[in-house]
């Protein structure tokens, strides 16, 4: 992959598509529910991309813009943003409130399912 070539921001998904997009997926989804007025949405956007990049083969990371999908973001009980949700088999696993950095998005993402792959296996870690 070419280091300097501009990475897309993850596909944006609302409340038509949702279902398709994230609940029926065959891999584990990563949701981000933001507003374009919220700065520590700003703030996590590059941590998205970084996500993106690091599970792109094992997972998918979506965004929902909670303004603009309202019934999407009182259906899954968004009350602060931003909120991470990891849907696995169309069910949600984790949930992060806030900003986190990339490795505590990912670590999160592991610990949902034991074994996942998600993360680095650790030489000392159990199988």
């Amino acid at each position: 992959m070419d280091p300097n070539r501009e990475k897309a921001p993850p596909e944006e998904v609302c409340e038509t598509n949702f279902e398709s997009e994230v609940l029926k997926s065959k891999r584990p989804v990563l949701v981000a529910f933001l507003a374009p007025w919220s700065r520590p949405c700003h703030i996590l956007d590059a941590t998205l991309v970084e996500v993106a990049r690091a599970c792109a083969e094992r997972a998918r990371v979506v965004r929902v813009n909670a303004d603009d999908n309202p019934e999407l973001s009182m259906l899954y009980e968004i009350q602060s943003i931003p909120t991470l949700l990891y849907f696995i088999g169309g069910v949600m696993r984790a949930r992060i409130v806030g900003t986190a950095s990339k490795e505590a998005v990912l670590a999160r993402m592991a610990s949902a399912v034991y074994g996942d792959g998600l993360a680095a296996p650790s030489p000392e870690g159990e199988k």
